[in-house]
């Protein structure tokens, strides 16, 4: 479902701020893998998911999703792909519209669009029916304005939302960070609920090692632009931080020192 092939990038090349944020990286996911991502500030974390978005175009390499070379893909044509929800819980959705109309966008993602803009009374009740299922009260508040709702609520619609075409892909880029402990729970038991009923192929970065080990059928960690651990089946289950930490250390010599990462 994707191949990241040999994927190299460089920022700020020939300064002295220059950054080598991917180095020669493959990676392959297999549909309904569910891939949590974990590595040290300036892994390459987020720049791969950029990589794989067509946020900006790589030195090097090929991105392939569902078997279609996207490299040189601009990201919004992308979307038709690809589901993400990020960090920050104001982006991915419109504060000044209401609920229903936020996931009426999602749902034509991909879509001719025209000038005709109404939501059927079906829609209305497939949009009911999908947020009762998050168990947050919105089914309720169809059309009150997202901008009212708290940093968890929005975040979860912005998962229904990346979620509602099944995409080939969905891109989780630490989408709990900014939330509180109890929030974050609850976002990633829907994360794993919404991910598991719809077969998902998933990409998940998290700062929270815990979380990295105790979700998803695979584990990967990156440092420094490179792919330096792949776990996955019966090895992940028997994971624990400790033994993560010895892997870490047995492939790269070092000391695994993202504080954020190992207190999370």
């Amino acid at each position: 479902m994707l191949e990241i092939k040999n994927i190299s990038k460089t920022f700020n090349a020939g300064t002295i701020n220059e950054k080598r944020a991917l180095d020669n990286l493959s990676l392959k996911l297999d549909e309904g893998d569910f891939v949590t991502v974990i590595g040290g500030n300036g892994a390459g974390k987020s720049t791969m998911l950029n990589a794989v978005a067509g946020v900006w175009k790589p030195d090097l390499g090929q991105v392939f999703i569902g078997g279609v070379d996207v490299t040189k893909m601009p990201e919004h044509k992308r979307a038709k792909f690809l589901g993400r929800v990020f960090q920050d819980p104001m982006i991915g959705t419109a504060a000044n519209m209401q609920i229903e109309e936020n996931l009426a966008i999602a749902m034509r993602r991909g879509n001719r669009r025209t000038l005709k803009w109404f939501i059927t009374k079906k829609e209305r009740e497939s949009y009911r029916e999908k947020l009762a299922e998050l168990g947050l009260g919105l089914e309720d508040r169809l059309k009150s304005k997202v901008g009212l709702l708290s940093g968890g609520q929005r975040q979860a619609l912005t998962l229904l939302m990346a979620s509602l075409k099944t995409p080939k892909l969905l891109l989780l880029d630490e989408h709990t960070a900014a939330l509180d402990p109890k929030t974050a729970a609850k976002v990633l038991e829907l994360t794993d609920k919404i991910v598991n009923e719809n077969k998902l192929t998933t990409l998940m970065i998290t700062h929270n090692m815990n979380d990295a080990i105790a979700y998803g059928n695979r584990l990967i960690m990156l440092s420094d632009g490179k792919l330096i651990l792949d776990i996955k089946g019966e090895e992940k289950k028997h994971l624990t931080v400790e033994s993560v930490l010895a892997k870490f250390y047995e492939v790269s010599g070092d000391s695994f020192a993202d504080d954020s990462t190992l207190l999370g």
